[in-house]
C-alpha cells in the first residue's frame, strides 16, 4: 500500500510543479514558499480539525529539526533552479534517494548489521538504477562558473533526504501525518515570510494569482501521501518509488509545454519503472510483513 501513496504523491507534486512553472515569471521562489506553506497550513488545519487531530506535539524539537531540513532543501532546490539550467537542478535534487540509501546503510554499518548491508544491498542498487533513469531522462549538464550552484543543488537533495528520514522517525514516534504535515507548511510559512519581509511582495491581483491556491493544495496532498508512505512503509522502496515524480513531470512537459523526449530519456523512463517495480518486488519478497526499515 505504501507504494500507492509514494506513486500519489509523486504525481500531486508533479502537478504542484506545473503551477509554480506558470506562476514563477510572477512570484519570487521566497514568495511562492510562503504561498505554498500559508496555503497548505489552512488546508491541513480543516483536515485536522474535521479529523479531530490534535496539533499539540509530545515531541516539538522532532518537528523542528524536520523543518529545518525540510525547509533548507526547499530554499535549496528554488536556488538550484534559479542559477543551474532545470535539468541538472532536478537532477541533484533527486539524489535524495540515493542519500537516503547512504543514510540507511552508514546506520547499518554503524550498528556492526552485516546481515543488514547484504539484505539492503539489492535495493540500494534499484535506488542507483532509478538515479541512472534520472540523468537519462534529464541529461545534466554543469558550467565551471555553477559550481557554487551545483552545490547548493546537492544540499537540496541531502537536505531533503534527512528530511524524509525523519518524517519517518515521527510516524514511529507516533505522530499523524497530518500533525506532520501542518508543522512543515507552518516552517516554510515563516521562512517565505521573513524573505518576503526582505525583498518585498508581488500583487496578487493579477490572474497568474490564481495559480498559487490548487500549488498550496496539491503540495499539501503530496506531503500527505509522502508522509503517510514513508511512516508505513520500507524506506528504501519508497526513495525509489519517489522517482516516479520525475515521469510525471516529463509527461507534463510534453502535454503542456511542447517538450519532446529523446529516445534516450524514454530508455531512462523504463529504467526508473522497472527500478521501481523491482524493488516493490525485493522489499515484499524479503519481508512481507516488515513495514519499514529502522534508519
Amino acid at each position: 500500500m505504501h507504494a500507492v501513496w509514494m506513486i500519489a504523491a509523486s504525481f500531486f507534486l508533479a502537478s504542484m510543479s506545473v503551477c509554480v512553472k506558470y506562476a514563477s515569471p510572477y512570484f519570487s521562489a521566497l514568495e511562492i514558499v510562503f504561498y505554498r506553506g500559508a496555503i497548505g497550513m489552512v488546508f491541513l488545519l480543516v483536515i485536522a480539525r474535521a479529523r479531530r487531530v490534535p496539533l499539540r506535539t509530545p515531541v516539538p524539537m522532532m518537528h523542528v529539526w524536520r523543518n529545518v531540513a525540510g525547509v533548507v532543501a526547499l530554499a535549496a532546490s528554488f536556488y538550484a533552479i534559479g542559477h543551474l539550467p532545470l535539468a541538472t537542478a532536478m537532477t541533484l535534487n533527486y539524489m535524495s534517494g540515493v542519500w537516503v540509501a547512504t543514510f540507511l546503510i552508514g546506520g547499518t554499518l554503524a550498528m556492526g548489521d552485516l546481515a543488514g548491508i547484504r539484505r539492503q544491498g539489492p535495493l540500494v542498487l534499484t535506488v542507483l538504477a532509478a538515479f541512472i533513469g534520472v540523468v537519462m531522462m534529464l541529461r545534466p549538464t554543469l558550467e565551471q562558473d555553477q559550481i557554487f550552484a551545483g552545490l547548493i543543488g546537492l544540499l537540496s537533495g541531502m537536505m531533503g533526504a534527512m528530511a524524509y528520514v525523519q518524517v519517518a522517525a515521527l510516524g514511529r514516534a507516533g505522530e499523524p501525518e497530518t500533525r506532520t504535515v501542518f508543522y512543515f507548511s507552518v516552517g516554510a510559512t515563516v521562512a517565505g515570510a521573513a524573505g518576503m519581509l526582505v525583498q518585498g511582495a508581488s500583487s496578487l491581483t493579477r490572474i497568474e494569482a490564481l495559480w498559487l491556491l490548487p500549488m498550496g493544495v496539491l503540495a499539501a496532498l503530496g506531503q500527505l501521501c509522502m508522509t503517510r508512505a514513508y511512516t508505513r512503509g520500507a524506506a528504501m522502496v519508497v526513495a525509489n518509488l519517489q522517482y516516479s515524480g520525475i515521469v510525471f513531470a516529463v509527461l507534463y512537459g510534453m502535454l503542456l509545454f511542447g517538450d519532446r523526449i529523446p529516445p534516450m530519456g524514454w530508455a531512462g523512463m523504463a529504467l526508473i519503472i522497472a527500478s521501481a517495480m523491482a524493488a516493490t518486488a525485493l522489499r515484499t519478497r524479503a519481508a512481507p510483513n516488515l513495514p519499514a526499515e529502522e534508519p
